[in-house]
């Protein structure tokens, strides 16, 4: 099938949920979006054309012809080309108006939409229902110019290890959200493009809302593992690790690989799931981070944990003790 804003092959429609090689194909689709944005990085700084302030909007943002003059004055011009081209066959730029907005109004996305009906609107994004299919698609905006969405930023805890406090995020930490809701068995999630202005927009399929303030405590995803609560306090609804790890969703019991990333997922509560057309109920946002290097002495305690928890999903905050006896 293709969507119909974009004309490209699609995978989610309505209430449909795509099946396992489908969702396989969306997981590769988010992780070499992610290597390609860290190529062109990387190209982009041979180039001098890095800003220290900018957290990679402008690197998202750049046309395909952005540098095509300046291509055949040396290699580090031709490969920041091809990166370039590169990352927008993983992100295409698009319109406000291909998604039936009107861009001449101030806040095109509050205006009447005869192809998209509002949904509901949270602190990164809004969410409306396609006319045609009922697939939900989700604006994510821009916040204080360059950020866009949340992740966590870590600092010392006073009775904890660690401090984790949701803060502005960067579109490489959307990109890696979207991966994780996807890898936790989530909603499947498609990156449709990104905006002039900067908006990216995401597609899901349709589910039901859940009751605000319901316990999820015992519906989280599988492979999520609690932390010791000498080990983090954060600010955001059931912090838990997760180990992500390329080109595998997470698996009950499965142990995680030695090159899977560390992760703090948060944010799961209610308004975060949905009941699926099958009843199961998926994850469809959340907050995470990279978990931080462990660097100081007192950091050595979670440096063991990680090492033995990787081994042993049940592990305690210390080897041979209970964590109720602690």
């Amino acid at each position: 099938m293709f969507d119909v804003f974009t004309g490209k092959i699609t995978c989610i429609q309505g209430r449909a949920l795509p099946g396992a090689e489908e969702r396989a194909r969306l997981q590769d689709d988010h992780e070499r979006r992610l290597e390609a944005l860290a190529h062109l990085g990387a190209a982009a700084e041979k180039c001098d054309l890095r800003a220290n302030s900018d957290p990679d909007r402008d690197l998202v943002l750049l046309a395909e012809d952005e540098v095509a003059l300046l291509e055949s004055s040396g290699p580090e011009w031709a490969e920041l080309g091809a990166a370039i081209r590169e990352f927008r066959t993983r992100l295409p730029l698009m319109r406000l108006e291909d998604f039936g907005f009107h861009a001449e109004v101030e806040h095109p996305l509050e205006e009447p939409n005869a192809r998209l009906r509002y949904l509901h609107s949270g602190v990164e994004a809004s969410a409306f229902v396609a006319a045609h299919d009922a697939s939900v698609y989700k604006f994510f905006l821009p916040r204080e110019e360059h950020f866009i969405g949340s992740e966590f930023g870590f600092h010392r805890g006073d009775e904890t290890v660690l401090a984790a406090e949701a803060v502005l995020g960067s579109y490489r930490a959307l990109f890696e959200k979207l991966l994780l809701v996807q890898a936790l068995g989530g909603m499947a999630t498609e990156v449709v493009a990104v905006t002039p202005e900067g908006i990216v927009v995401a597609k899901q399929a349709l589910g039901e809302p859940l009751p605000q303030g319901e316990d999820m405590s015992r519906a989280l995803p599988a492979g999520l593992i609690e932390i010791p609560s000498r080990f983090l306090r954060a600010n955001r609804d059931h912090p838990r690790l997760f180990f992500l790890e390329r080109g595998r969703e997470a698996g009950v019991g499965r142990r995680a690989g030695e090159d899977a990333r560390p992760f703090l997922v948060a944010d799961l509560h209610a308004r975060n799931f949905v009941r699926c057309s099958d009843s199961a109920l998926r994850v469809i946002d959340l907050v995470a981070a990279p978990w931080p290097e462990s660097g100081a002495a007192r950091d050595s305690l979670i440096a063991d944990w990680l090492a033995r928890v990787r081994e042993n999903p049940s592990a305690t905050a210390l080897g041979g003790a209970h964590d109720d006896e602690l």
